[in-house]
């Protein structure tokens, strides 16, 4: 991309930030973790799923382990999560936000990565989907849940959308912030509108 890479590594960091926190918050409802068990779930969730996209595209060492700023934004995350869980204890929608931004970012940025790397386009596309739902999957296997990807809600489906917006844009040679801001806005928008609205993947037809 033509983007600046500082701009780029703001957004990465965003995601880390955006799902540290949804993280800690969803293990704080389902569980009776300490501050500990707490910060560490989000910083799996937070980091989780730029470590699979680093080992997919073989970009090794991933990031993670070569700047520091990601595991101080993620641990950052988990400790604002629990420091502030009283506020959010009455509400849902925090933890929605903080889920579909690092949905959306993560998805757009691993297809945009790929690309860049020369992958296919269907291959950047399911390297941007396994990277936005990989943090989620690590938190709620962590915390003994049914990894939120495996339900029938809207979680795979918005963040392969967004994959394939980035993917699409690329393509056309629309290579710019307000680019991959608009392909994560997609990814975004549809997580907000099945969270709000109840919508769900399809069903096997005897579970309808």
């Amino acid at each position: 991309m033509s983007t600046e890479t500082p701009l780029l590594l703001v957004l990465d960091l965003i995601g880390t930030f955006a799902f540290a926190v949804n993280g800690a918050l969803v293990s704080l409802r389902a569980t009776r973790l300490d501050i500990f068990g707490v910060v560490t779930v989000g910083m799996l969730t937070g980091l989780g799923g730029g470590v699979i996209r680093d080992i997919l595209l073989d970009s090794l060492p991933p990031a993670t382990f070569v700047d520091w700023r990601y595991l101080a934004v993620a641990a950052g995350g988990g400790v604002i999560a629990f420091a502030l869980s009283p506020a959010f204890e009455r509400f849902t929608m925090p933890l929605t936000i903080a889920d579909a931004v690092g949905l959306s970012v993560f998805a757009v940025l691993a297809a945009y990565k790929a690309l860049n790397l020369e992958f296919g386009v269907l291959q950047a596309v399911i390297v941007g989907t396994i990277t936005a739902v990989g943090g989620g999957t690590i938190r709620d296997v962590a915390i003994g849940q049914v990894p939120t990807v495996f339900r029938s809600e809207l979680y795979a489906i918005p963040a392969m959308t967004g994959a394939a917006c980035a993917a699409i844009l690329h393509g056309l040679g629309v290579e710019s912030i307000a680019a991959t801001l608009s392909a994560a806005g997609v990814c975004f928008v549809i997580r907000i509108v099945g969270v709000r609205f109840d919508l769900h993947a399809p069903r096997p037809p005897w579970q309808r």
